[in-house]
């Protein structure tokens, strides 16, 4: 039976429904496999479906749980739209879109596939099963769309007041039924460490079942390898050559993903986080020393985070830090050069960025050109550009389109509650 282990404790361990359901391990860890399993590239074909090559990834992660044998349906749920490799610049430069979910940003894979799954584990407590997110943006409306109505499960999505655009607030707050929407006063940071609070806080442990949605949760970061696997095994059949993807980073899930897929066998290369002025990963890559810091507002919001979860995870598959170098590089791209690039690629190629896309088209403009042509290169479009309007419409003078999965959110009645940023008024509201 397949066995995950806490980054903190390895001998704090849990099967694949129980990692699930628990999301962040006892004592704060986050689960990793205990052992990679062995995928034969020969047993998965370019071309095949999201579904199909979903279901071949992740059953050897689920070997001997309840919900292996679900893991078909699960993912025929959860991988039901496409996540296209676009050409932009021949087979130089392509772009992997992620936006083509509900909600139209990459977290609808996860969310989606988290919910499936949830959705068919049975039950032994009675307690009532809360999940707890918090988002900088787009994680928060893609569990709400994806949890939203399921039977005997809550979500309460934490996102920090004033900090995210009005088209993410309103799909964050347009649910209502069972989904409670919170305005936290504070940042990201202040959001996630709630979240981890709760987990921690014996009083709620008692009270209920709680599990998390955010990328600390192993049922996120494993359908997200997906897409990864599937872009680089139809570049590499297009063109012969591993393809190097620039990942839009925050909090870490999208890349950690990324690093997943590789060390699962996808023919992967280069592996470049491109982050807003939010400097914790480049620096600690730069110089050694991990410094977590207060999260800095930009127009790339999603990635507004000081205190990135995920790079636990990281620093796990390689503690030595000459040896995550090798593997992972980051730069830092700041607000007037995402509006730049906006502009540029807008003008060059006729693209439309949104704030978050744009960091990777920067961080790829600012490559030597040798490095550039030692590609093929893939940008990661995280998101729908019509997310921002507010900030995209002026730099390219004209309208973005709205997909219609967006139109529909924006018809519904928003609603949300008002916080501090205290363990205390995070009770109150959870106790009804």
């Amino acid at each position: 039976m397949m066995q995950f282990v806490s980054t903190r404790d390895p001998q704090e361990r849990a099967g694949f429904s129980a990692a699930l359901s628990r999301g962040l391990a006892p004592g704060g860890g986050l689960y990793m496999p205990q052992e990679w399993p062995a995928v034969s590239s020969a047993a998965l074909a370019p071309g095949e479906s999201l579904a199909t090559l979903a279901a071949k990834l992740i059953v050897p992660f689920a070997e001997g749980d309840p919900l292996a044998a679900s893991m078909a349906e699960i993912c025929r749920q959860a991988f039901n739209f496409s996540a296209p490799v676009v050409p932009l610049d021949g087979d130089h430069l392509s772009v992997l879109e992620l936006f083509h979910g509900p909600t139209a940003a990459f977290k609808d894979f996860g969310a989606r596939f988290l919910a499936a799954a949830l959705g068919r584990m049975p039950r032994k407590s009675t307690r009532p099963l809360k999940i707890l997110v918090a988002t900088s943006g787009d994680t928060g409306g893609a569990v709400a769309a994806a949890f939203h109505r399921q039977p005997g499960i809550e979500v309460v999505v934490l996102f920090p007041k004033g900090q995210v655009s009005p088209t993410q607030q309103q799909q964050l707050c347009c649910w209502g039924d069972n989904v409670l929407s919170l305005a936290v006063r504070g940042s990201f940071d202040d959001c996630q460490a709630l979240v981890k609070e709760a987990f921690a806080d014996p009083d709620c442990k008692r009270r209920w079942e709680l599990s998390s949605a955010n990328s600390i949760n192993l049922g996120r970061l494993l359908p997200q390898a997906v897409y990864y696997f599937a872009a680089s095994l139809a570049i590499k059949a297009r063109t012969g050559a591993a393809p190097a993807f620039i990942v839009p980073s925050g909090n870490l899930g999208n890349a950690t993903a990324c690093v997943w897929a590789r060390r699962l066998g996808a023919p992967i290369g280069q592996v470049v986080l491109a982050h807003n002025a939010n400097r914790t990963v480049p620096d600690f890559l730069e110089h050694g020393v991990l410094r977590t810091r207060p999260s800095v507002t930009t127009l790339a919001s999603a990635m507004d985070v000081g205190n990135p979860s995920n790079l636990e995870r990281l620093r796990a598959m390689y503690p030595d830090i000459a040896d995550l170098r090798t593997h992972l590089s980051a730069v830092s791209i700041d607000d007037g050069a995402i509006r730049a690039r906006i502009r540029a690629d807008h003008e060059h190629y006729g693209a439309i960025w949104c704030p978050h896309t744009a960091t990777a088209a920067e961080a790829y403009a600012r490559m030597d050109p040798a490095h550039r042509q030692a590609g093929p290169w893939v940008l990661v479009a995280t998101a729908h550009p019509a997310k921002f309007r507010e900030t995209v419409e002026p730099l390219i003078g004209r309208p973005v389109p709205v997909p219609e999965s967006l139109e529909l959110l924006f018809r519904r009645p928003a609603r949300f509650t008002e916080i501090d940023g205290t363990m205390a008024a995070l009770r109150s509201v959870l106790e009804g």
